[in-house]
This record gives structure tokens, C-alpha cells and sequence, in this order.
């Protein structure tokens, strides 16, 4: 299977006293092949002046990863059956409550998965239902997940 490695790089700023508590939560995500991605703390967490709130934050990025890790499984076995893909897009929603203990945690997670199917062989519904239930079985970030995982599918037109 394999190994996988991110770097997180956080600094205390010039001006700012770490132990007054009031320092930046914004930092850089490095990944393998160069990518550089902003991360912070989420809005609504702290003040915000110590967040950048235009870098992605350790919740959304969850989320992301769960809506492209089942993507491309999706993709993959659509591809597999001979349909065509034109487009996708999946507008995820995470719900944070908190647990039995008091303690915060992404609760829910909601799949809006709407591929654009195109040409001459296009999915029923239950074959789009299929292709979804392979994906969610195959999704390595889905089984690594505690919470609660719905996939609302979006059928287009053609379904």
C-alpha cells in the first residue's frame, strides 16, 4: 500500500509573545510534489486577527479529502463500466458537535456527488447507485473515518 508524508509548518511572528496566547494560526501544509497549501485555524474558533481565514483549515480539508478520495474511486469504476464523465462536483457539508465526553468532532459527513454523464451509454439510477456504493466501499479516507457518512447522490437529466 504505502507511506505518505505532509509536512506542517507553523512560526511564531515577529511582534507576537507565544505565551499570551495571541499568536498567528496561520501555517503551510508542504506536500511531496511541491504543492504549498495555506492552512489556519477554522472562523469562528478564535479572534480574527490570529487566523488567515482565506487558508483551508484542518475541517475542511477532512472534508475534501473525503469528497475527492470517493471521486476518484467514482471516476475510476464509471470509467471501468464505459461511461463517460464530462464533469463532477460534489458540494460537502461536515457538521462538528460533540461527543459523549464533551469533546469536538466532525459528526457527519454529506457526499453531494452530481457527475455530468455525456454520450451514448448513460447510468440508470441504480447503476449510479452502484458505482457510488463501490466508491464509498473503496475509499481508503471513508473507512479510515469514524463519523457518521451519507452519500446524497445529485442525478442529473439523463438518469
Amino acid at each position: 500500500m504505502g507511506d505518505y508524508r505532509a509536512t506542517v509548518r507553523w512560526h511564531v511572528r515577529e511582534g507576537e509573545v507565544f505565551a499570551s496566547n495571541r499568536y498567528s494560526r496561520a501555517h503551510e501544509w508542504h506536500f511531496d510534489g511541491g504543492a504549498v497549501v495555506p492552512g489556519s485555524a477554522a472562523p469562528g474558533y478564535l479572534p480574527a486577527a490570529l487566523i488567515d481565514e482565506s487558508a483551508v483549515d484542518p475541517e475542511e480539508a477532512l472534508l475534501a479529502a473525503a469528497a475527492s478520495c470517493h471521486m476518484l474511486y467514482f471516476l475510476a469504476y464509471a470509467a471501468k463500466a464505459g461511461f463517460t464523465i464530462e464533469s463532477y462536483v460534489d458540494e460537502t457539508v461536515g457538521t462538528v458537535a460533540k461527543n459523549e465526553a464533551g469533546d469536538p468532532w466532525v459528526a457527519t459527513v454529506v457526499l453531494r456527488p452530481e457527475p455530468r454523464f455525456v454520450g451514448d451509454k448513460l447510468p440508470t439510477r441504480a447503476e449510479i447507485d452502484d458505482l457510488h456504493h463501490r466508491a464509498h466501499k473503496s475509499c481508503i479516507i471513508a473507512n479510515s473515518l469514524k463519523c457518521a457518512m451519507t452519500i446524497e447522490p445529485v442525478y442529473g437529466e439523463a438518469a
